[in-house]
């Protein structure tokens, strides 16, 4: 069977997909199995949770009621109000969960009148609290239903957990016998991969990259001009053996071409080129050029003869224009070096002028903004004199609310009086009640510590509010002063803006006078840079005249060798 390279390389890279192909497919069913044993794992996990939660909802029936017997504090209710109301949504999870699990249907099924039981009994004792106090409760939490419920329901909770728990180690150790048998039949595809697709690529390089090297090597030897034959045999029926027998037939034809090219560096022009067709564009190329040769080498021969006598009548009148051009640059250069002397005059004067001018324009903005600033500093001082105004009535303001707080000060010195003598009552009254009254004695202690403490804050606070009642007095004296130094400040800021003013009139006209200079100055420099310019141009083209003159003479002179030279070189082709 005759196999080309490309059928070899898709047959190989048919094989690696192929078994790449079987390895995905297995690595997605392990893969499958994982997700699928993680799941169940998980689910596992709800219903352990679930039960967990039953299991803390069923301590709020025990403990609230339980507490509120004993306290009548409602608050102690909140846990188990909040468990009466999730636990029937929680056995409705439970079952759900657990609904492929007829075991754990039937310990539900049991468990679930029972927790019905217990909350009646949370129920009647925290009525019984409520209507028939605490000691009616007490006889009902004695009366041992709570524990006869306890001991049923915790060998069904035991039996519930102990079931998931024995659950989750079966599915734990499925899913990591998934995980490993996933693990080994990935590694084991990859080394079976690897390994074809290695052969398949060691058959390939000794089939087909091995032979196209030494035809590389081939191809490089002939491109810097070695004309060898191929080392690959050139019996193969594929496209390497196509190859090797097109590379043999191009050596011949270059190497006759190279042949003739030697002959015609010989200087015979007048061997033929081998050309294998009319699409040998290499040889006919060589047939058309050697021909070509031949006619230009003869135009050549006739034009020598007539280019060196035109060189030698050249190379005279040459001469004579690079003398002419030589004496004409030396007299624009003096020219251009008094023009430049006195550009360099005008550019100075025009600096001094442009620097007058630019002083002049600063003087103007420096008064300007000072205008800016005494406007600035007048309208601070107007808001200072306002603030300082404002401050004044605040100050005022604050001594009439310390005379307010002094009133409110008296109320709470009463209000602490009146505690205390209540607090004497009330331990009076405690006292005659005997045991009974020991509760109401601690609040009436109570009551006389907060009076006392109030009344040592009463005092406390008068004594701050006098420091702040001095403490005003002396800033709104100073308030007034400090607005009268605002007035005085105000009035010299009035008058210094006015100062001011008439000098930014003084700078301005001075201003406009250097400006004017300045302007006259640059067009002056102006007109000198264009002559100096104009100059500059002359002189370079009388440089470039006397250079080209130069080159024109050399060139005349290197015609007139190269004519001769000429003459001798196709003297000797034959044609």
């Amino acid at each position: 069977m005759k196999w080309n390279v490309g059928t070899k390389i898709g047959l190989g890279f048919a094989i690696t997909l192929v078994i790449f192909v079987i390895a995905a497919f297995v690595s997605y069913r392990g893969i499958a199995e994982m997700s699928a044993a993680s799941e169940w794992r998980r689910h596992t996990y709800d219903v352990l949770a679930q039960i967990a939660q039953l299991e803390l909802q069923l301590k709020d029936l025990e403990g609230g009621p339980r507490t509120y017997a004993l306290t009548g504090e409602e608050i102690y209710l909140r846990p188990y109000q909040a468990s009466s109301a999730a636990i029937d949504g929680t056995l409705a999870e439970l079952r759900r969960l657990t609904q492929d699990n007829p075991r754990q249907q039937q310990r539900l099924a049991r468990l679930e009148p029972l927790f019905h039981d217990r909350m009646a009994l949370a129920r009647d004792t925290v009525d019984a609290r409520r209507t028939g106090g605490s000691e009616a409760a007490a006889q009902l939490v004695r009366s041992g239903r709570g524990r006869a419920l306890e001991e049923q329901i915790a060998p069904l909770f035991d039996a519930l957990s102990q079931e998931e728990d024995s659950l989750l180690a079966t599915r734990s150790a499925q899913a990591d016998a998934d995980a490993r048998n996933a693990q080994l039949t990935l590694v084991y595809a990859m080394l079976l991969a690897a390994a074809v697709s290695g052969a398949i690529g060691i058959w390939l390089a000794r089939n087909i990259a091995g032979p196209l090297g030494g035809l590389t090597t081939t191809a490089e030897r002939i491109t810097v001009g070695e004309l060898v034959s191929a080392s690959v045999a050139n019996d193969r029926p594929d496209e390497v053996g196509v190859l090797a027998r097109a590379f043999e037939a191009m050596t011949r034809s270059l190497r006759a071409v190279a042949a003739t090219a030697d002959q015609i560096a010989a200087g015979d022009l007048r061997g033929k080129v081998p050309v294998q067709g009319s699409n040998d564009q290499l040889g006919n190329a060589f047939l058309r050029m050697s021909g070509n040769l031949r006619q230009q080498i003869g135009g050549m021969l006739e034009g020598a003869t007539v280019l060196g006598s035109s060189a030698t009548q050249i190379v005279a009148s040459t001469t004579q224009l690079a003398s002419n051009a030589s004496q004409t640059a030396a007299a624009v250069t003096e020219t251009t070096t008094t023009v430049e002397e006195v550009r360099q005059t005008a550019h100075v004067a025009s600096q001094k002028a442009r620097a007058v001018s630019d002083t002049a324009q600063e003087a103007v903005q420096i008064s300007k903004n000072g205008r800016k600033s005494i406007d600035d500093v007048t309208a601070g001082m107007a808001r200072i004199r306002t603030q300082m105004e404002a401050i004044a009535e605040s100050m005022m303001r604050l001594g009439e609310q310390s005379q307010t707080i002094g009133q409110i000060i008296a109320t709470v010195e009463d209000l602490a009086a009146q505690s205390n003598l209540l607090a004497v009552n009330a331990a009076i009254e405690a006292a005659k009640a005997g045991e009974h009254g020991k509760g109401f004695g601690v609040v009436a202690q109570e009551v006389k510590s907060l009076a006392e403490q109030s009344r040592q804050a009463t005092a406390r606070v008068r004594t701050i509010l006098g420091d702040i009642q001095k403490a005003t007095t002396t800033a709104v004296m100073a308030t007034e002063q400090g607005s009268k130094a605002v007035e005085g400040g105000s009035r010299q800021t009035e008058l210094a803006g006015e100062s001011i003013q008439l000098l930014a009139g003084t700078v301005v006209e001075a201003a406009q006078a250097a400006t004017q200079i300045a302007a006259s100055s640059q067009q002056q420099l102006i007109g000198m840079d264009q002559v100096a310019a104009a100059m500059e141009s002359i002189k370079q083209a009388s440089t470039q005249n006397v250079t080209s003159a130069k080159q024109l003479e050399t060139a005349a002179r290197g015609l007139n060798d190269v004519g001769q030279k000429l003459q001798q070189l196709v003297g000797s082709y034959a044609i």
